[in-house]
């Protein structure tokens, strides 16, 4: 860290009266907060639980607002659906945002409390509804994780703070199946009770859930485009790898000039989106080929992924998501020794949980990927993996989860 991050790292503990204070404010269980991210992008499961509660308030009786780090998606949302008022947004520390982090009854997210307000969030119901059901291990699982498993003393003074404003037993969080409820009950250190089962509310949107997107201009401009493509009959070629050391390699077994006249060749559209903390950000900004579009790091990948004729990944919980439009995978897996070796372990073999096509260098994968659009030959294995992640293929996560939140917050049924 530098000096200045340092600071803000340790200065943040001069609020922890500010937090015991929140606990003392009286709470309006019509008020739900959202945020996602470290409150840096409108994105992931409480984005589109925000967007159907907000597209619902009237009938719900519940007051939905966006609380953000990021003045700009503050913005787009204030100017959606034709500033009609819609969607409900404040700067984290503007005097309204301050007010209503203070009292919120519910607060939605996908990291931690802080992806809102952590140091104003005494005394609400904290519900995580995270960003993926997947075969990493993750949180108190990962044997790799510093914060939650410190090798020394050092460690654990260093990482105090994180641990103080991370989750907490008293959280609830969202799963998708008995099999990830007993295995986030343990990930997350929460009781078995404080585990939601239900849908994803971003598989709803991919689904075919009735649900009026917002749209970031990137990713209005880049849909359009694909939408065009379609018609024309590219095939869609969506590439969403997960974030790791060794990562790197990727532009070491990578020609991609001549994976570019593949492309062409066979008509297919290459769309790469990177995860947010990925190493190869500014790498991949300087690809500059017709047929391979990199979305930004921040973009909400949900927006494309109904889209995708085929998904290209590797170890992320994006496959866990494709699984329910039941298309064809390639997993290009070209640093699997060294990912399971040095980065995460895993809950099932990878050769269970992902049945699909594999390369582990350009060649293979040119070649699976022709092989797959000819025939899908995963579908009988993909189902059974399908069906341990899952317990149900509707798009209603996002009722169900907020007839869940209704129940927490104390209100009646409607």
């Amino acid at each position: 860290m530098g000096i200045i991050n340092r600071l803000k790292y340790w200065g943040q503990l001069l609020l922890l009266p500010v937090y015991w204070f929140s606990f003392l404010m009286p709470r309006d269980r019509n008020i739900w907060l959202f945020g996602s991210t470290f409150g840096r992008r409108f994105a992931d499961n409480p984005k589109y639980f925000y967007l159907y509660i907000s597209q619902h308030k009237e009938e719900y009786g519940i007051r939905p607002v966006w609380l953000s780090h990021n003045r700009e998606v503050v913005g787009l949302l204030r100017k959606a659906d034709g500033g009609k008022g819609t969607y409900e947004a404040y700067y984290y520390h503007s005097l309204r945002g301050i007010w209503l982090a203070l009292r919120g009854k519910i607060y939605l997210f996908d990291n931690y409390s802080k992806d809102i307000n952590f140091w104003q969030s005494g005394g609400a119901i904290k519900i995580n509804l995270w960003h993926g059901v997947g075969n990493k291990r993750i949180n108190y699982d990962n044997a790799f994780d510093s914060v939650r498993h410190p090798k020394n003393l050092w460690e654990r003074f260093k990482y105090f703070p994180r641990r103080l404003s991370d989750e907490k037993p008293s959280h609830y969080v969202l799963a998708t199946s008995p099999i990830m409820c007993r295995i986030f009950a343990r990930a997350f250190g929460v009781p078995a009770g404080h585990v939601i089962e239900s849908g994803y509310p971003r598989n709803d949107y991919i689904l075919g859930a009735t649900l009026r997107n917002v749209y970031l201009p990137e990713e209005k401009r880049v849909h359009n485009d694909i939408v065009r493509r379609r018609k024309n009959g590219e095939k869609i070629i969506f590439y969403m790898p997960t974030f790791r050391d060794s990562e790197s390699v990727f532009l070491d077994v990578m020609d991609l000039q001549a994976f570019h006249s593949f492309l062409m060749e066979y008509d297919l559209f290459f769309l790469v989106k990177l995860h947010p903390k990925s190493k190869l950000r500014n790498d991949f900004e300087k690809i500059a080929y017709s047929n391979i579009t990199v979305l930004d790091a921040d973009a909400d990948p949900y927006v494309f992924l109904g889209h995708a004729d085929i998904l290209v990944t590797d170890y992320s919980s994006v496959y866990s998501d494709f699984m329910l439009l039941d298309r064809p995978v390639v997993a290009f897996q070209y640093d699997y020794r060294e990912y399971s070796r040095d980065t995460r372990g895993e809950y099932f073999s990878f050769q269970e949980y992902m049945p699909e096509q594999r390369a582990e260098n350009m060649e293979e994968l040119m070649d699976k990927i022709q092989k797959v659009l000819c025939e899908d030959t995963a579908k009988e294995m993909r189902a059974v993996s399908r069906k341990k992640m899952f317990s149900s293929m509707e798009a209603d996560g996002c009722k169900r989860l907020y007839e869940k939140c209704r129940q927490l917050a104390g209100l009646q049924q409607l």
